[in-house]
């Protein structure tokens, strides 16, 4: 009896398991369901509302087009000219604090400054219309200077501070090549820029801070240099021992310099040669990349380019505004007549 009981509580117990998971599914797939009627809704709502008003539309896109043409066939041409610099001796933040500057003169339409800071004719210096500078953000520029950190600080110090707060606290002014973008209305004034941008960082603190690292790199390879003869020198008189020592292998009689094993030491030496001529090389990177407060990678076009595309098209852009615009307030006057029609 008790036996029968235990199975007729089984049974009870996988009925309402299997009722649970079967009501389980059933409104997941409801959900499921629901979510595809309510998009097929949305759809079917736009089409009715695009239906309804698509003359209202239509006429606020050709108004719009219409004014965009005529304001774009006004407009005077825009051109612009890219120069990459590359700032040493961390003047980046100057160089930037330079740039921005004369936007902001461009901004304010101080016609007479960009002048006199340019030395331009008064309607060149008024076609000037932006000044942009921003940073080439290449990842490998992060990687390096994150490599530096860690030669140059004890292992303890770099274990408390990971790569991802590092990549964190990375600032435009960090990253090695900058590109500054003018825009102007006419196309033959950028080369005249160049120069004062670039001198405009030529301040007193610079010029000295690159006079003693050029004094310290030319230094250096001299040093290294004179290393490099001393080492060639050793290395002729080596082989001179060798080749006595070959002569007097019959009497047998051996001269050993230091008394170390004759091939450690030939390789000693070349393997110290192999690494001054390294250094030399590094020496000689770093006075090419030192030699100028700014290098100049690549100038500024004589010619500007010409800015085309549809987003400095007025005729597109105000043709997107007036439908954008038109659409707004037709859902804003179908809104209100809901609200109206919900009071009651």
């Amino acid at each position: 009896m008790s036996t029968k009981q235990n199975n007729n509580e089984e049974e009870v117990d996988l009925g309402s398991l299997f009722l649970i998971i079967g009501k389980g599914f059933s409104n997941f797939f409801n959900f499921i369901g629901n979510i595809f009627k309510g998009f097929f809704h949305l759809i079917i709502s736009i089409l009715l509302f695009l239906r309804t008003n698509i003359i209202k539309i239509v006429t606020a896109t050709l108004l719009g087009l219409i004014l965009g043409v005529f304001l774009e066939i006004k407009k005077a041409d825009t051109y612009e000219a890219e120069l990459f610099l590359e700032p040493n001796f961390k003047s980046t933040r100057q160089l930037y604090n330079n740039v921005n500057y004369y936007n902001d003169l461009v901004e304010q339409k101080d016609t007479a400054s960009l002048q006199k800071i340019f030395n331009l004719d008064k309607n060149v210096a008024a076609s000037l219309k932006e000044f942009e500078i921003e940073p080439l953000n290449i990842d490998r520029d992060i990687i390096n200077a994150y490599n530096n950190l860690i030669l140059s600080v004890d292992t303890l110090t770099i274990k408390s501070y990971e790569y991802q707060d590092f990549e964190a606290s990375f600032t435009d002014y960090d990253y090695r090549v900058h590109k500054v973008t003018v825009r102007a209305e006419k196309n033959d004034v950028f080369d005249k820029l160049e120069d004062v941008i670039i001198s405009s960082v030529h301040n007193n603190y610079f010029k000295r801070l690159k006079k003693l690292t050029n004094e310290n790199l030319n230094r250096t390879d001299s040093l290294y240099r004179q290393n490099l003869i001393q080492v060639d020198s050793l290395r002729k008189v080596y082989m001179e021992v060798m080749v006595a020592e070959a002569k007097k292998l019959t009497t047998g009689t051996s001269i050993d310099l230091g008394g170390q094993n004759k091939t450690t030491k030939e390789l000693e030496l070349f393997e110290t040669n192999r690494k001054i001529n390294a250094d030399l090389e590094d020496i000689s990177t770093q006075k090419s990349i030192k030699y100028e407060i700014i290098n100049v990678l690549s100038s500024f076009q004589p010619k500007g380019t010409e800015i085309k595309g549809a987003t400095e098209n007025y005729a597109f852009l105000f043709s997107f505004l007036g439908a954008g615009l038109m659409v707004v307030f037709l859902l804003i006057r179908q809104l209100n007549g809901y609200l109206s029609n919900y009071k009651k």
